[in-house]
Formats: C-alpha cells, sequence, structure tokens
C-alpha cells in the first residue's frame, strides 16, 4: 500500500499522521461511551441547574406545558429530557441511545459524538484509500488467495464509510435545525412540540443553533 511504500522510503509524516488519526478516533469513542451524556439529576439539582437553553425556551412553549414526573426514576423531567430504558436514567436533551457505543446521545457527549463520526470518516476514507493502493488485480485463483483479506477489508470499509457519513450528516442537518432525532421521530408524541404554535420552538436559525451546540 501506499503507507508501506513510504514507510519503507523512511518518509514517516503520513503513516504516523495516520496512526495518530486512528488513535485519536479511539480514544473519542471511549470518550464519548463512558461519560455521562447529561443523566437528570435529583430536583434540588435539576432547579439549581438549569440550563441557559431551557431558560431562553421555555417562553415559546405553551405556559400550560409543565414539567412532568418520569414514571421510571421518578425524577420531575426538564424539557427536551426522556427517560432511556436501557441507560435506566433520564437524559437531557436526549437525542438516542447509540448501540455502537453503548450510550446514550444527550446533552453533554452529543458534541463530543459528532467529532468522533468527524474523526472516524476520515480515518475510513483514507483506510479506503490505502486498502486501493495495495490492491492490483488480476484474473487469476492465486492473485484471490495472497489479496482475499485487503478486499474484504475494502468492501468492509467501505460500507461503514457509507453508514457513517449518512449518520453525520443526518445529524448535521437535525443540529442546524436545533431537533434532535427523538424529537423529529416523535414529533406527533411530544406535549411540548404536539402544542406549540410554532413547528419547531427551538429553532433559532442556522448559524445560532450550530453556535450554540458546538461553542
Amino acid at each position: 500500500s501506499d503507507l508501506q511504500k513510504q514507510e519503507e522510503r523512511g518518509e514517516l509524516l503520513q503513516p504516523l499522521i495516520f496512526i495518530l488519526l486512528v488513535l485519536c478516533s479511539v480514544l473519542l469513542y471511549f470518550k464519548v461511551s463512558l461519560m455521562d451524556p447529561g443523566f437528570v439529576k435529583s430536583e434540588e439539582e435539576v432547579k439549581a441547574g438549569k440550563s441557559e437553553e431551557q431558560s431562553m425556551m421555555i417562553p415559546q412553549v405553551p405556559s400550560d406545558i409543565k414539567m412532568r414526573r418520569c414514571g421510571y426514576c421518578m425524577v420531575k423531567q426538564p424539557m427536551r429530557a426522556k427517560h432511556c430504558q436501557l441507560c435506566q436514567h433520564c437524559v437531557r436533551r436526549y437525542d438516542h441511545h447509540c448501540p455502537w457505543i453503548e450510550n446514550c446521545v444527550g446533552e453533554k457527549n452529543h458534541p463530543f459524538f459528532i467529532i468522533y463520526l468527524s474523526v472516524q470518516l476520515v480515518v475510513l476514507l483514507w483506510g479506503g484509500h490505502v486498502a486501493w493502493s495495495g490492491l492490483y488485480f488480476e484474473q487469476s485463483w492465486d492473485w484471490l488467495q495472497h489479496n482475499i483479506f485487503l478486499l474484504m477489508s475494502f468492501l468492509l470499509i467501505v460500507i461503514f464509510t457509507i453508514v457513517v457519513l449518512l449518520l453525520l450528516i443526518s445529524h448535521l442537518y437535525l443540529i442546524s435545525c436545533n431537533t434532535t432525532t427523538w424529537e423529529f421521530m416523535s414529533h406527533h408524541r411530544i406535549s411540548y412540540l404536539r402544542h406549540s404554535e410554532l413547528e419547531n420552538p427551538f429553532d433559532q436559525g442556522v448559524v445560532l443553533n450550530l453556535w450554540r451546540f458546538f461553542c
């Protein structure tokens, strides 16, 4: 492959960058999967730590929509929170429970999840290029025996690249609208959206939505 040829010539910059990107993606994976996604704490902590977003957005939602008590963990749910039965917690600004990281994606780890997907996409695209550069096609059984592992790796990389790319695009679109996967999929079942005069009461424009999410 290209990286192997560069390493043999003593050109170590690109191989080192590739290895660092892989390590970065692994560290981001553990960061996103192990960190608190925004679990709702006790009622006292909820009142003391009410987020700026909630305080700004509540006036845009009908005043008769009250904070309700979760029927599972018995805490008062802030707006945009949802109980995850797999994590056994209510999660602030709940997006979805991701089986890939075995954790919820919520208020605290959602930005890191987007960064992880971005780094992973770069690694997959570069890895696909590396795998492709090592393939020299010949119509022979011996060639297939010697290249079957590289060929299967390339095909797997292509599949994962498509999955990660679609996931990243969909999340960036939802972020630009200031909505979550759960709100997008269950709009008709969520009281503060169903009874709101606006289709999306949290939308403040693409630029401000992206700024508030990442910054």
